[in-house]
């Protein structure tokens, strides 16, 4: 029987569905930053980015951060993003974009763009390597995809090596997993559409399709080699599957993985299943700073 995901992931699925069980924890502070990594931030006149160094950096990563364009900072991904600062010697720059509702659509991508336009000028001035990676987690994933369009718009593109996007959101109109998830999911109905009525309001369903606000429509021609990773129980399980087969569609690399009985927020759970889709990532993103094709 096929199956969307690697079969040798089934021998994680008992551990997994114990942990997806268990109640979440509350979130802290977090956890103390790696050894050889420091931790700064930078401002852009009001515009705060966080940004974690190794000592001697091959190239940035520009980060755009969960929270559904209406919560969070570049500290909840810390720990992951400190992690992939060690693993891939790259300087991680995370955008503390402005969040709705008090600030809508378009002023959270203005912010991711003014961040990486810094980085492309002053990146190997003021952090000693230039901007070659880009990505980012849900909402995050979402701004990190329409940030490459805009500067495929404006001829940036060829500094960009490759783009992590992981459990992203790319129809803000709604795919069919968004409209048929169940209740209980942590992305419920409600919860997707509070944000969107936040984020982008007093729009109906085809200027939610505008490809400034939905990448999934836009032409993504160009557009640089990415992974797309997902879990199958997530509301936004088609939004990766659609994605990456678009990517693929305009001639251009997209690695699919899909998790098995994986939730929205599977990744920062202690599973050998979030270790997995972590490793990938880390392999994906090293042989495309590396000049490697996959």
């Amino acid at each position: 029987m096929s199956r969307l995901w690697d079969p040798a992931l089934e021998e994680f699925l008992e551990e997994q569905r114990k942990v997806a069980a268990a109640p979440m924890p509350p979130r802290g502070a977090p956890p103390p930053l790696p050894e050889g990594i420091s931790a700064r931030d930078i401002m852009l006149g009001d515009l705060r980015v966080h940004v974690l160094s190794p000592k001697a950096p091959r190239g940035v990563m520009l980060h755009a951060h969960p929270g559904g364009f209406i919560a969070g900072a570049p500290e909840m991904s810390q720990a992951e993003n400190a992690r992939l600062a060690g693993a891939l010697n790259v300087v991680v720059a995370s955008v503390a974009y402005r969040l709705a509702p008090q600030h809508p659509h378009p002023a959270p991508l203005d912010d991711c763009e003014r961040a990486a336009l810094w980085l492309l000028d002053e990146g190997e001035r003021e952090l000693g390597a230039s901007l070659m990676l880009v990505g980012g987690e849900s909402a995050g994933a979402n701004l990190a995809a329409r940030l490459l369009l805009r500067l495929k718009r404006r001829g940036a593109l060829a500094a960009v090596k490759g783009a992590n996007l992981i459990v992203g959101n790319y129809d803000i109109a709604g795919t069919p997993s968004q409209r048929l998830a169940p209740d209980h999911y942590f992305l419920s109905p409600e919860r997707l559409r509070g944000s969107r009525e936040a984020a982008f309001p007093g729009r109906d369903a085809e200027a939610l399709r505008d490809p400034e606000i939905s990448p999934l429509y836009a032409d993504l021609a160009g557009m640089p080699p990415a992974i797309f990773t997902i879990g199958a129980q997530d509301s936004v399980l088609d939004d990766s599957l659609f994605m990456a087969m678009r990517w693929r569609a305009a001639g251009v690399s997209a690695e699919l993985a899909v998790y098995p009985e994986a939730t929205h927020i599977f990744m920062g759970q202690p599973t050998r299943m979030a270790a997995e889709a972590k490793r990938r990532i880390t392999d994906f993103l090293q042989a495309r700073l590396d000049g490697k094709s996959r």
